[in-house]
């Protein structure tokens, strides 16, 4: 058994101005995904997943499928608005897509082994592939149950250029996850302190807050838990056009009815990635220095 890792790249890139996914950073226009999908192989991977939306799907397979053919099994699947649960109903003139939990949902037909999840625009790091790998093929050959998260601390995942939404995490003494909620339009105020807006104007948060970056270790249970979840957000919050499921939603339901644990994976690795068009300077320093240390080959593919 290998583990299969699923790439959420079905974001349109709004507050970046363009398809970040397939922007290039590498001295070669290597894009972010590219060092994460080198990272897997490395570690064990035997699949790469993408998710993509139609209308760049041929673009992505173009660039991809040539360099991966004959490294990995590569797989292609539509994140779609109409793509639901049987008999679930909702407002044809959404145009805002579900979320990152209905996203990693639309591959239910092509993963059937333990998987990982992460964004396609940001970078996770070496060790942090390893763990991983290491945790889902654990996981399955002792056929445990649990899922997985790897944690970074808040103030290494920030954006100078704008706001982010991070999921909060809180770990109990027994390394596992006690409970994760989606904070978003996070950012640094002119104080210096790490906030963000809610009812009564504007809460805190501590420098060292362990976050998840969008990077999970699922089984295939992930489907029918995830089905049944979604369908319930469809009937109670469908016709909301603002309306998303993410992930740490499915994640917190699972641990509060005390179906499964997720394990907190600890990493030596940084995390860095572009949520803006500013980003982009930093980002490209940040690969270009890897690659001068060795982390890298200059040229991935060769």
């Amino acid at each position: 058994m290998k583990p299969t890792l699923l790439i959420l790249a079905a974001g349109m890139g709004s507050r970046y101005g363009k398809l970040k996914q397939m922007d290039g950073f590498g001295p070669h226009g290597e894009t972010i995904m590219e060092y994460s999908i080198y990272d897997a192989i490395q570690a064990g991977f035997g699949k790469i997943v993408f998710v993509v939306r139609k209308s760049f799907e041929e673009d992505i397979r173009a660039y991809f499928v040539p360099k991966l053919q004959g490294r990995v099994e590569v797989e292609f699947v539509c994140q779609e608005m109409d793509i639901l649960p049987e008999g679930a109903s909702v407002d044809n003139e959404r145009t805002k897509p579900w979320g990152t939990g209905h996203a990693v949902w639309v591959a239910k037909n092509v993963i059937h082994e333990p998987f990982g999840v992460i964004n396609a625009d940001d970078y996770y790091g070496v060790d942090a592939y390893k763990i991983l790998s290491n945790f889902l093929i654990q996981q399955y050959n002792t056929n445990s149950p649990d899922y997985a998260v790897v944690g970074y601390y808040l103030h290494n995942t920030l954006s100078e250029h704008g706001t982010v939404n991070r999921g909060i995490c809180l770990v109990n003494m027994d390394g596992n996850l006690e409970s994760v909620r989606e904070v978003v339009k996070i950012k640094r105020n002119e104080a210096g302190q790490i906030a963000y807006p809610d009812a009564d104007g504007e809460s805190f948060l501590s420098e060292d807050t362990l976050v998840s970056m969008n990077m999970w270790g699922f089984l295939p249970s992930y489907f029918s838990y995830c089905e049944n979840l979604f369908a319930t957000f469809l009937k109670n919050e469908g016709h909301n056009p603002t309306s998303e499921f993410f992930i740490p939603v499915l994640v917190d339901h699972l641990i509060k009815h005390n179906t499964l644990n997720v394990r907190v994976l600890d990493t030596t690795s940084d995390w860095f990635g572009v949520t803006y068009q500013e980003d982009k300077p930093f980002v490209m320093e940040k690969i270009n220095h890897l690659v001068r240390n060795g982390v890298y080959p200059e040229k991935l593919w060769d």
